[in-house]
């Protein structure tokens, strides 16, 4: 798992050393830039969020992200979030508006076709940008913007479907944290308490919140050693919900995903599949995130890693450095060798060999490969890992061979005695 690192790095200074994002005034506040660095990063984590929703059954969609007013007035997001909205565009006689999720569209998806029970479940999956009006003061690099970009799925289930498919998301969910090694603290049953704001009666809380309370002990989460707890307050505005609860590394605690019961809307777009009875019955809709917001996870990785991410993740993943101008021929060699095995590669020529190996470290490249004429001749590279803070002679193949197999394998850092 991550370890805690101190000093911590704020993502903001670890983000421009690594030329992850930028900002101009003039593309506006809460809109980064996504540089290159920063767009290999998004790249593989929405890459790594679609393969685990295909792998959990998730089918994918898409959807615009503006919508008419009146749709988000059905939904309840204009009654609870106008104020983080943008404000409506006329157009054509409509008022359309820049979404702040994407759940009624997947709900208006669902009603497009008529469903039998046994269709169900349906799980949509769909990564895309939404939009949120965030107050200047409130913006912060990459962790709070003005455009999220999301991996979100709904499902659409039967009553007696809602056990299963809560623990199918909890596990994909879980799993893939696994893969990235970051630490569940708890889980947090996420509870409306006796303010307003919520949409629906109390029956229809209380109904739902036993029912999530239920499946608790189904999850096993004895086996994971992953404890969860009730708390009131917490709930999202149209239902109860999971929350999967982590600390960043300053020790602050924060949801990061969630799995999130939602019984409203279903009623307000009246969605419903057709039974074994051959009449109608609601659906019960759950939506669920893995990877969640591109810009909030690369947020909390960069300070969880202090830049220096899984193998699969980094950027550069060998910077080579010639140790001389006679040895730029077996660099330009070994580089080839490298990209043909799909190995993203830098070659930093110029300039004392010291200094371009602290820039390499500056910059979190994942491996500094050093090719003098002793390495050049045997077709070698001299190997240095920072993050594990060794050091290693490997042969040009026998290197593109174990970093092909730590990506493949999404490992957190390279195997140097495999």
């Amino acid at each position: 798992m991550i370890e805690a690192r101190d000093p911590v790095r704020d993502h903001r200074e670890v983000g421009r050393a690594m030329g992850v994002y930028a900002g101009h005034p003039d593309v506006g506040s809460g809109l980064p830039l996504w540089l290159p660095a920063g767009a290999v990063i998004r790249h593989e984590l929405e890459q790594f969020a679609r393969e685990v929703a295909l792998g959990s059954g998730c089918r994918p969609v898409y959807s615009p992200v503006l919508g008419k007013r009146s749709l988000f007035e059905r939904s309840g997001h204009w009654e609870k979030f106008s104020d983080d909205m943008f404000p409506p565009m006329p157009v054509g006689g409509d008022q359309l508006v820049l979404r702040p999720a994407n759940c009624p569209h997947h709900a208006m998806i669902y009603a497009a076709e008529q469903h039998s029970y046994a269709e169900l479940p349906i799980r949509y999956n769909e990564l895309a940008p939404m939009f949120r009006a965030e107050r200047s003061g409130t913006l912060s690099g990459l962790s709070r913007v003005r455009q999220i970009d999301l991996d979100d799925t709904h499902v659409f289930c039967r009553p007696d479907q809602l056990a299963d498919e809560v623990a199918l998301a909890l596990s994909a969910l879980l799993d893939a944290f696994d893969v990235l090694a970051i630490e569940v603290s708890h889980l947090r049953l996420s509870f409306r308490d006796d303010g307003p704001g919520y949409l629906g009666t109390a029956e229809q809380w209380q109904d739902a919140e036993s029912r999530l309370r239920a499946l608790m002990p189904e999850l096993d989460l004895d086996r994971r050693g992953i404890e969860w707890r009730e708390e009131r307050g917490e709930a999202a505005f149209y239902g109860p919900k999971i929350d999967v609860q982590v600390h960043d590394a300053w020790g602050r605690e924060e949801s990061l995903a969630t799995v999130q019961l939602d019984f409203n809307q279903p009623e307000r777009f009246d969605l419903s599949y057709v039974g074994a009875d051959g009449g109608p019955h609601r659906v019960i809709m759950i939506h669920r995130g893995v990877i969640g917001s591109m810009e909030r996870m690369t947020a909390f990785l960069l300070e969880a890693y202090d830049g220096r991410l899984p193998l699969w993740l980094a950027p550069v993943q060998v910077c080579l450095l010639p140790v001389g101008p006679s040895c730029l021929d077996a660099v330009g060699k070994a580089a080839d060798a490298l990209r043909r095995r799909n190995v993203r590669v830098r070659i930093d020529p110029d300039g004392t060999l010291g200094r371009r190996i602290q820039e390499s470290r500056s910059r979190r490249d994942a491996l500094i490969g050093v090719i003098g004429d002793s390495e050049a001749a045997a077709d070698e590279v001299t190997v240095d890992d920072p993050a594990q803070d060794r050091r290693t002679r490997l042969g040009v193949d026998d290197l593109a061979d174990r970093i092909a197999a730590g990506v493949r394998h999404r490992r957190v850092r390279l195997d140097l005695d495999g």
